[in-house]
């Protein structure tokens, strides 16, 4: 991953790579904090004599948290800056994550929970605006796609982690763990410089209307707001629907221990942050919507062929390349969004787009689950090649191509 950092003498490219590492720490905190939640769960009922439903509700609301705080720091950050809003999020989440390690009860955890996710939920949109303003257009998706990764190095860290401190720290100190990126992510952003192009923007053109309404004020933005949140849903939607039950289905289908499933499915997220890297690349060099649609097209040809699959080396193999074209999307997401809308309005669009698309993508998992039980794991997963058609459609006539451009 190795990126030279642009000549700092133009005008939008100060400090670069500190507003790139800043970005990707937020997103990997996003990542880390969410997996080591679902392995601290069982514990965290024992010891608070949670039932089951009361043990699930602090994910959900952990959710909610993070879309109300995207849309809510998104329109923040582009009306007082990227920086600084990043600054706030990184505190309220620190905060209140490790208030989460002195919880007594149910009430207060939930409570601490729910305001650590406001805090979480902005640091996707507004890293990728950061970035996306601070990187030259010929390097815009590639650089996009790195934040994307942090997701990815968040959720491998929290794998290898929390099995082995769980057992000697415990849940509270678990949470004590989840303070560290933040920690970390707050010394860099000190020395991240908000970029030129927001503070030029900002001084000769204040805000006047809600950046909101700037998604859909013509019947341009609207067209491709539409197909923005086509996109982002239909891969959340496929990512969750896979990643929550794809351990399920290898255990109850084949027969594999707890162990191998877990290994088995470390490969598909590992060709999941392959595809994100090389999503990067592909829609800096060939352009973003060839990109997107030979990923989608990759996705209903893979999940499908998953679904077919029974030999152990063939499930291994076809589980990364799956990966690969699953969530590799995620990769192209910021640079397709920066250049759609205008400074005014780019982290807005880039919480509110993604986070409908992650509330959609919520689905997922219940969807698949349900024909599951109604038919098997493998009717299901078939079916869930099909939504990626959808995503076809959306890329062809409501998104544009704006490789690049320079942004407004």
């Amino acid at each position: 991953m190795t990126l030279a950092s642009p000549s700092v003498d133009t005008p939008n490219h100060r400090h670069p790579l500190h507003a790139l590492i800043a970005s990707i720490l937020g997103y990997a905190m996003d990542g880390f904090d969410l997996l080591i939640l679902g392995f601290m769960l069982p514990a965290i009922a024992v010891d608070l004599h949670l039932t089951p439903a009361q043990a699930g509700s602090l994910v959900t609301w952990t959710l909610a948290g993070a879309v109300a705080g995207g849309v809510v720091f998104g329109m923040l950050s582009d009306y007082f800056g990227r920086v600084r809003m990043l600054t706030w999020t990184i505190l309220l989440f620190a905060v209140f994550t490790g208030l989460c390690a002195l919880a007594r009860g149910y009430g207060d955890l939930l409570g601490y929970r729910t305001i650590a996710g406001i805090g979480l939920g902005g640091e996707f949109g507004i890293g990728m605006a950061l970035v996306a303003e601070a990187w030259p257009a010929r390097l815009r998706a590639r650089v996009s796609s790195y934040v994307g990764l942090g997701w990815q190095l968040g959720v491998l860290a929290a794998a290898l982690l929390t099995p082995l401190l769980l057992p000697m720290i415990g849940w509270r100190g678990m949470f004590a763990v989840g303070l560290l990126p933040a920690v970390a992510s707050f010394f860099v952003r000190r020395k991240v410089a908000e970029p030129a192009l927001f503070t030029e923007r900002r001084a000769k053109h204040a805000p006047r209307k809600l950046p909101l309404g700037r998604l859909f004020d013509t019947a341009r933005t609207t067209r491709a707001s539409l197909g923005v949140i086509v996109l982002c849903s239909v891969q959340n939607f496929g990512y969750y629907g896979l990643m929550i039950w794809l351990p399920s289905y290898l255990s109850k289908t084949f027969g594999y221990s707890l162990t191998k499933s877990g290994l088995w499915t470390a490969v598909t997220v590992l060709g999941m942050a392959l595809g994100i890297w090389l999503f990067g690349v592909a829609a800096d060099r060939f352009g973003r919507k060839p990109a997107f649609l030979f990923y989608q097209i990759g996705a209903v040809a893979m999940v499908f062929v998953y679904s077919n699959l029974t030999s152990p080396g063939a499930l291994l193999v076809g589980g990364a390349v799956m990966g690969v074209f699953v969530n590799g999307m995620i990769g192209g997401y910021g640079a397709l969004i920066s250049e759609i809308y205008p400074t005014e309005a780019r982290a807005t669009a880039q919480n509110v787009l993604f986070n409908i698309g992650r509330a959609v993508g919520g689905l997922g998992p219940v969807v698949v689950g349900a024909l599951a039980a109604k038919y098997s794991f493998a009717t299901a997963l078939a079916l869930l090649a099909s939504i990626y058609l959808l995503d076809i459609f959306a890329t062809l006539f409501l998104i544009p191509e704006k490789r690049g451009a320079e942004l407004d």
